[in-house]
């Protein structure tokens, strides 16, 4: 495996989309530092709206920009109604919340997290995700992502009841999307790797009934 390879597995996350979802908590963060949380919420749902009509106009995947208008909106109608910055940052909690109890639950039940979102993205069968030489990674995976998940709910729990509105801008920034890249890059590397260890059929090879010795996944996790 080569760094090439994972940027393109990976590069539909360094599209617009990612700006969908960065920019808007960023604009929130420097304005309500400088002219207080009503203009900050303003600015940030307006920035989430202009993007979206962006993709629209461009013809451009909408549904990334749609979701991110969706969470500013609460975001910023919670923080209006409250009178309170911190308010903003309470959707952005219940994500973290709900992320850890899916990937929990789902491994408990051996129906993984990531095997679920590899599934949709890909549209790879069910079925390939739950044979007992595949399973395992994608439970692996998952119990990773439980653990990125918990932390940060963990850290934006403590900042937040400690109100320290700034650190806590900064941190839902840095544990967006540029944390979720990493661990993502390393999910990807360590799936492939584990799948080959387990030496289970690829997709190609169970979509077309191989018998083994297998080749194995050789792309895609």
């Amino acid at each position: 495996m080569n760094f090439k390879e994972v940027w393109q597995e990976l590069r539909g996350i360094f599209t617009g989309k990612t700006l969908d979802a960065l920019l808007p908590p960023i604009l929130f963060a420097i304005t309500n530092a400088i002219f207080g949380f009503v203009v900050g919420a303003i600015c940030a749902l307006s920035l989430s709206l202009i993007l979206g009509l962006m993709r629209l106009l461009k013809k451009q995947k909408w549904q990334y920009a749609l979701g991110g208008f969706i969470l500013t909106s609460v975001a910023t109608a919670l923080s209006l109604l409250s009178q309170n910055a911190l308010s903003y940052f309470i959707p952005a909690m219940i994500t973290s919340a709900l992320l850890t109890m899916a990937a929990l639950i789902s491994n408990l039940i051996k129906k993984p997290l990531a095997a679920w979102v590899s599934h949709l993205t890909r549209g790879w069968p069910l079925e390939w995700f739950w044979r007992d030489d595949i399973l395992p990674a994608y439970r692996q995976v998952s119990w990773a992502w439980m653990v990125f998940f918990f932390l940060r709910l963990s850290l934006q729990v403590f900042l937040f009841s400690g109100g320290q509105i700034g650190v806590l801008s900064w941190t839902e920034i840095l544990l967006g999307w540029p944390a979720t890249i990493l661990v993502l890059v390393a999910s990807y590397i360590f799936g492939i790797w584990k799948l080959r260890k387990l030496g289970g059929p690829g997709v190609d090879e169970y979509q077309k009934g191989t018998n083994p010795p297998w080749r194995g996944q050789t792309r895609g996790f």
